[in-house]
């Protein structure tokens, strides 16, 4: 239940009375909740197998109660310590729930969970009520050399919340999610307060009873956190529109071992570097965000829809290019390269014919009618004469409906012996086609010369005036031992996007995963900055161990 009342002009204070929500809400061995999984269609199944060589029969998955983990080593002395603080409701060391916090949900992370063997997990789950409780929390932990994890929705693709321990014998999740409220509306400033815990569907329901959006949708939005768009400097799908979430931030409270750090006063200020910066995308390394204040915008009036074919990706992203630099852009601007676009309509099979030949585009506007009607014929505009073709709004509408569940495919192939893993990148526009390029043939050389020869697909989601993220998806045969299959390939494209100009991630993070190129990205002197202030906030060196930074 949430109750609103209205305190003065300027704001509105929003109480969460609703119970506190599961540990975690996903499956343990893939993403989601299972009523999202459902096998492959026979045909789908019948080319993976012509092209890969694969059987096409599923393999088989444990139930979660047959899956051995590590022994928790939390002593009964620990465990009553932070029952202290949380209550004893609010520690567990069950097996479900230590299994659910087991880490992120990259291929490589449910290629590990389905291994045979004993599974690595937290020693236990601690699930504070708010940030009092979390500063009490990292001040026992540090006192007792127990390391921390912070974990909101446990979406993260590059290893940014397993369960590393580091120097420590012991490891905790520490569950946010109760941190659930909004604390403070402001529709005249038009900001919002959020606890780091809401995921995005439960914060866009509580800003809708106020009119209003928050308008971040990634791609993890069904269960991912407040906290961890912010601790990850997260994109969503309407970035073009609102930007990235660090854009929208305008206020951060911070835990750290050391105390407590309230961040951003107004809109902007001069009062020294902006601090707010060392905790976007700090990946709880350096600090627990707990509370949020963002820029939220009024509910859109109307959503205007529309497709574009290109004949190459190249004409298709000088097109994007011409839109974001007019500022013109949509509220979604999204170009698929070839391989991606054909894939994905074998895979609906509902755009008839040769209605799409060569790249797709979708575009969607939101605002008011008025406002609708002038971008979008503005776009369309530039769009056509950069050599776009309009589709109408289906294949846009089809995109939209089916935008969140990538993730359930990438499962299902899994299960055939398919490996299936993305990554992304972002460079100027002068150097996109080039890093592109590289970037496919440093995939295509490495799985090949392991015997699986792969298919690169290719699509733009996030533009700049000045250039655009590339993001990949791989699909390949699995070797007999697919984790050190990926981690050539990785560890090839890591290199080629690090000497083809690109930044090593856009808006995946850095976690376990890319901080062998954390150096190449800041320089050794940036890395010695962070680690520097990492010594201040977190002596004892307990937080998230492991990621961002060595």
């Amino acid at each position: 239940m949430v109750e609103t009342k209205r305190t003065g002009a300027d704001s509105v204070p929003v109480a969460n009375q609703g119970a506190a929500p599961p540990s975690a809400s996903m499956v343990w061995d893939a993403w989601g909740i299972q009523a999202g999984h459902q096998p492959l269609p026979a045909q789908i199944r019948g080319l993976l197998s012509q092209v890969f060589g694969v059987s096409g029969d599923p393999v088989a998955r444990r139930d979660e109660g047959d899956v051995p983990l590590r022994e928790s080593v939390l002593t009964p002395a620990q465990r009553d310590g932070l029952v202290a603080v949380v209550g004893a409701g609010n520690v567990s060391t069950d097996h479900r729930d230590r299994l659910l916090h087991a880490g992120g949900k990259s291929t490589p992370d449910l290629l590990r969970r389905r291994a045979d063997g004993p599974q690595d997990a937290p020693d236990a789950i601690v699930a504070p009520a708010d940030h009092e409780q979390v500063v009490a929390v990292l001040a026992y932990c540090a006192e007792q050399a127990v390391a921390v994890v912070p974990f909101g929705g446990g979406t993260s693709v590059v290893g940014g919340v397993d369960p590393v321990r580091g120097r420590f014998d012991t490891v905790i999740a520490l569950d946010l999610r109760r941190l659930d409220s909004i604390a403070q509306v402001d529709p005249v400033s038009g900001t919002a307060t959020l606890g780091a815990g809401l995921t995005g569907p439960r914060t866009e329901e509580l800003l809708a009873a106020q009119g209003l959006s928050l308008g971040h949708f990634p791609q993890s939005f069904e269960f991912a956190t407040i906290g961890g768009f912010a601790a990850t400097r997260s994109s969503g799908q309407a970035s073009a529109g609102y930007g990235r979430f660090d854009d929208m931030v305008q206020r951060l409270t911070v835990a750290t071992p050391s105390g407590t750090l309230v961040l951003g006063r107004a809109p902007a200020s001069a009062a020294g570097p902006d601090l707010r910066e060392l905790f976007l995308g700090s990946e709880g390394v350096l600090g627990v965000i707990t509370e949020v204040t963002v820029r939220v915008h009024p509910r859109p009036e109307t959503v205007g829809y529309q497709a574009w074919s290109f004949p190459d990706f190249a004409t298709g992203a000088a097109a994007l290019r011409a839109v974001v630099q007019a500022g013109a852009a949509p509220t979604v601007l999204r170009l698929s390269d070839e391989a991606e676009t054909g894939l994905n309509l074998a895979r609906s099979g509902d755009i008839g014919g040769d209605a799409v030949s060569g790249c797709l585009a979708v575009t969607t506007y939101e605002g008011t009618a008025a406002h609708v009607a002038a971008r979008q014929a503005e776009a369309e505009a530039l769009l056509s004469a950069a050599g776009g073709t309009a589709l109408g709004e289906t294949p846009a509408r089809q995109w939209e409906h089916g935008r969140f569940a990538a993730p359930y495919t990438r499962d299902a192939l899994l299960d055939l012996a398919v490996l299936c893993e993305t990554l992304e990148t972002a460079t100027t526009w002068s150097n996109l086609a080039d890093l592109k390029a590289k970037v496919t043939a440093a995939l295509t050389d490495s799985l090949t010369a392991q015997g699986t020869p792969p298919l690169v697909m290719c699509h733009i989601s996030h533009t700049y005036p000045t250039g655009a993220s590339l993001y990949f998806t791989i699909v390949a045969a699995q070797t007999d031992d697919p984790i050190a299959q990926w981690a050539v390939a990785k560890r090839a494209v890591g290199d080629a996007i690090v000497a083809g100009g690109g930044t090593i991630t856009h808006h995946h993070a850095v976690g376990t995963d890319h901080r062998p190129w954390m150096s190449d990205e800041i320089g050794e002197l940036g890395v010695r900055v962070l680690r520097a202030v990492k010594r201040e906030l977190d002596p004892a060196g307990i937080l998230n161990p492991g990621k961002l930074i060595r």
